[in-house]
C-alpha cells in the first residue's frame, strides 16, 4: 500500500509577510518606453521598496503606452512606497515614452515631495544601428 502525499497549502508554508520599512527619503525611477511605463521606488542605496508598471495594472497592448496608464502606475507605486514611510523622492527619468511627465505629476499628486528630477536616458555615442523607419 502506497502512502498518500500530503500537499502543503500556501497558509501552511508560511508566506513571508513584508515588514514595514521606515524610509523617509528615496528615489523614484521612471522608465518610459514606447510600449510601457515602469515606476520603481527605491531607498537611497538603490534597494527596491515598491514598483508598478502599466502592464501589471491590467493595461494591455497600445493602452500601456498612454500617459494615463503611466499615471496609474506611478500612483500605485507611490501608495505602496508611502506605506513604508516614504515622503521625499529624487526622480530619475529614463526613456522617450509618452508617460514621462504624467508619471512625475502623479507621484507629486499622490503626496510624495519631489526634491529633484534627473534625466538619465542612455544616449549612444553612435553605437547600435537603430530600427528602420516606419512607413505609414
Amino acid at each position: 500500500m502506497v502512502a498518500k502525499k500530503v500537499r502543503k497549502t500556501t497558509a501552511a508554508r508560511g508566506k513571508k509577510k513584508r515588514e514595514r520599512k521606515n524610509i523617509d527619503r528615496g528615489q523614484a525611477h521612471v522608465q518610459s518606453t514606447f510600449n510601457n511605463t515602469i515606476v520603481t521606488l527605491t531607498d537611497t542605496a538603490g534597494n527596491t521598496i515598491s514598483w508598478a508598471s502599466a502592464g501589471g495594472l491590467g493595461f494591455k497592448g497600445s493602452r500601456k503606452s498612454t500617459p494615463f496608464a503611466a499615471q496609474m502606475a506611478a500612483e500605485s507605486a507611490a501608495k505602496n512606497g508611502m506605506e513604508h514611510g516614504l515622503k521625499t523622492v529624487q526622480v530619475f527619468v529614463k526613456g522617450p515614452g509618452a508617460g514621462r511627465e504624467a508619471a512625475i505629476r502623479s507621484l507629486q499628486a499622490a503626496g510624495l515631495e519631489i526634491s529633484s528630477i534627473v534625466d538619465v536616458t542612455p544616449i549612444p555615442h553612435n553605437g547600435c544601428r537603430p530600427p528602420k523607419r516606419r512607413r505609414v
